[in-house]
């Protein structure tokens, strides 16, 4: 599908219909996005210790790469393909300690680096071992203890967190521990890219979210765009659910509640006076998504206040009315819509790179 979102806002159309319905865009999105995109995958706590392995799937049911972290015993850390490079065999089923990996299937073994290390009965193979016998080693970034790896990236991550470091970069984050208790998985009945474009805009919170919208000034919502990110800002009517910041920070004197970080295609981090919530909003297929949220707190005072009061109430509230929009682009009469140039920017910004990495 060849898409054409106008860089203008103020001439744009949304995306079309046939977007969400495409089972062949769907299945373009996991090369030319996806695998070039950065991932959240935990913390560092997952190989808190020297010699620790730890196995996972990325978006398992989409991308369903299997992968395997990696500390070694001088502390570095290493993502690797968790696949043999002998005979396909999944390496590590569960997390373990071992300066060593070793394949259950035949023996081969490789250090903790990924190099391969040795194969047994493979002394009259010729030619061997070659480079394509060492694990893939992929791209892996440390921010604060959170972990992100890359294949081939086309974010430059460096640039997007240091845009987040310049709003948030006074806060503990390296003090914050995972709670468990405001941190699940939410299953929607609609295309991942409807949750994003829900999640993109403030322009729905009076309409939908009426608690949310008594705390946030709707009138001073702020969204902000950079080059694969973009930063939704809500003010508060209340000082005392805002954060406190330092008399050299950017928003000095301004009463904000929440910083919305979404980095392009499916990251959110949402930044409040008592952590981080950690959204990660991955495709199943054309009607069903799947919404990892992952929090980490600094300050357990500052719960269960101001923007973030009742964040399940929100997001149930968000489900509901993006599979009623799920329902309603089905409909043989709707085709695009416009944007708001004031209210819409951060959508817009996404459906653009949508356009433009799903045409080169």
């Amino acid at each position: 599908m060849n898409l054409n979102i106008n860089s203008d806002i103020s001439k744009a159309e949304t995306l079309p219909s046939n977007f969400y319905k495409d089972l062949e865009s769907f299945e373009i999105i996991k090369n030319k996005i996806f695998l070039r995109a950065w991932h959240w995958v935990g913390d560092e706590n997952l190989i808190a210790e020297k010699n620790s392995l730890y196995p996972f799937t990325l978006l398992e049911g989409f991308l369903d790469e299997p992968l395997l972290l990696s500390r070694s015993t001088d502390n570095n850390i290493k993502c690797l393909s968790n696949v043999c490079t002998h005979r396909g065999n999944l390496l590590l089923l569960k997390p373990c300690k071992s300066a060593k990996i070793r394949c259950m299937y035949h023996g081969r073994r490789f250090k903790s680096d990924g190099k391969f290390e040795f194969m047994p009965d493979f002394e009259k193979t010729k030619n061997f071992p070659r480079n394509c016998d060492n694990l893939n080693s992929f791209l892996v970034k440390s921010w604060n203890k959170l972990l992100f790896t890359a294949f081939n990236p086309i974010v430059d991550i460096e640039k997007v967190l240091d845009i987040m470091d310049k709003r948030i970069g006074f806060l503990p984050l390296n003090k914050a521990i995972f709670d468990s208790s405001l941190s699940q998985n939410f299953k929607i009945d609609a295309h991942w890219a409807l949750y994003c474009d829900n999640y993109l805009e403030g322009f729905h919170v009076p309409f939908v979210h009426k608690d949310l919208s008594e705390v946030l000034d709707y009138n001073s919502y702020e969204t902000e765009i950079y080059d694969h990110c973009n930063l939704q800002i809500g003010y508060s009517n209340k000082k005392e659910d805002c954060f406190i910041f330092p008399k050299n920070h950017i928003d000095y004197g301004k009463n904000i509640a929440a910083y919305y970080f979404w980095i392009f295609p499916n990251i959110m981090f949402n930044f409040y006076p008592w952590g981080i919530s950690i959204n990660v909003v991955k495709p199943i297929n054309l009607k069903f998504t799947e919404v990892k949220f992952r929090s980490y707190v600094f300050d357990k005072t500052k719960l269960n206040k101001g923007a973030s009061s009742d964040l399940n109430k929100v997001e149930k509230e968000d489900e509901f009315v993006v599979q009623n929009v799920q329902k309603g682009i089905n409909s043989a009469f709707y085709k695009s819509g416009r944007y708001s140039a004031t209210k819409e920017k951060g959508v817009h910004h996404f459906h653009y790179l949508l356009s433009k990495f799903l045409n080169s």
